[in-house]
């Protein structure tokens, strides 16, 4: 039994397929698995003061960063991973970003429900490819 499996087992996690959850729901679990993602890139490579973790995550994490990685990556997604992404960044949340426009909120959610579909659709070496395409669009800047 793999990790996950584990951790659903001992949870009672029983989800259904990932195309049945709401987009919002899609956003909301993939803006945690981004952040633990980036925050684990961010600890592995040098050891510094938990503040300073916190402002170097907080400028890849941010809406307006995630905008500008999906709108680069899109020609590299597939048909279905668009029409995900599409989901997300036209759903209707009540929500409204903090520093961001609206336009880089919305894809910024489309990004994250993309990332929460691949996560519970448990597909982790496509979530890992599309994460690395997005932080690596972050890195030519």
């Amino acid at each position: 039994m793999d990790n996950f499996q584990y951790f659903k087992e001992v949870f009672h996690i029983e989800h259904g397929s990932p195309e049945s959850y709401s987009p919002l729901a899609l956003a909301y679990i993939g803006d945690s698995i981004f952040d633990v993602m980036v925050r684990t890139i961010a600890v592995s490579k040098v050891n510094k003061q938990a503040n300073k973790y916190h402002k170097d995550v907080s400028k890849i994490v941010c809406a307006s960063a995630q905008a500008k990685m999906i709108l680069a990556i899109l020609e590299n997604l597939s048909e279905e991973e668009v029409a995900v992404y599409k989901r997300g960044r036209n759903a209707n949340s009540y929500t409204k970003a903090k520093n961001a426009s609206r336009t880089d909120y919305r894809n910024a959610t489309g990004f994250e429900a993309l990332l929460g579909y691949l996560y519970l659709k448990e597909d982790f070496t496509r979530l890992t490819d599309v994460v690395k395409m997005g932080l690596s669009v972050l890195e030519e800047e």
